[in-house]
């Protein structure tokens, strides 16, 4: 692996877009740098083993022109609401998107913070048919099929959540299961395009 030069060498890593604290994640990416040119596959292995379980990695391909980063703009996320009707969820969800601003507040470094968490979401959906998710045995429970484009300040799926709750009241009894299921570049067509598509010699960025 390569290093970076100075008085603190340290290891050449860059996440892109690396998922918040307490969720679930599909659809991690991230850069390394290396001293030598190595098979994709071996180090995929290599690092692979090196983790703890449950923490895959799944490809690794060379990297092509442009940043990791430059290719991802959007993620989709599925929001598990646990002993929340989806007909609720579904009013919920209908209100926010009828909305042309859901202002929302959040806690950063520089303080509380109030911002538009409509604009960033490019789809909202409650599933018609959910799955139970893991664990759950036989009660209500509401999947939100989210997508978000990146913008700044970021908005997250809490952020949405907390619109739901400004917009129809809706406060989910137990905390909600988060994970992220893609990230990459949202098409025209509303799909995301996997980042490493143009690594692997398929279809181009934005192309589909």
């Amino acid at each position: 692996m390569a290093f970076s030069q100075g008085f603190t060498p340290h290891p050449k890593i860059s996440y892109a877009s690396a998922a918040p604290t307490g969720v679930g994640s599909e659809a991690e990416y991230l850069e390394i740098g290396l001293q030598a040119p190595v098979d994709p596959e071996q180090l995929r292995v290599a690092l692979d083993a090196a983790l703890s379980p449950g923490l895959d990695i799944l490809e690794a391909v060379i990297a092509g022109e442009g940043s990791l980063a430059d290719r991802i703009d959007a993620s989709q996320w599925r929001l598990e609401l646990p002993q929340v009707e989806p007909a609720v969820a579904e009013k919920a969800v209908t209100a926010f998107l009828d909305s042309a601003e859901v202002l929302v507040e959040r806690m950063t470094k520089q303080g509380k913070r109030a911002f538009d968490a409509r604009a960033a979401v490019s789809r909202c959906a409650v599933a018609a048919e959910p799955d139970l998710p893991s664990g759950a045995v036989a009660v209500p429970c509401a999947i939100i099929d989210l997508v978000v484009r990146q913008v700044t300040p970021a908005v997250r799926p809490d952020d949405v959540l907390s619109g739901l709750r400004v917009v129809a009241g809706l406060e989910p009894p137990v905390p909600p299961r988060v994970t992220r299921l893609a990230q990459g570049t949202l098409t025209a067509q509303g799909e995301i395009v996997d980042p490493l598509d143009a690594d692997r010699g398929g279809v181009g960025i934005g192309e589909r």
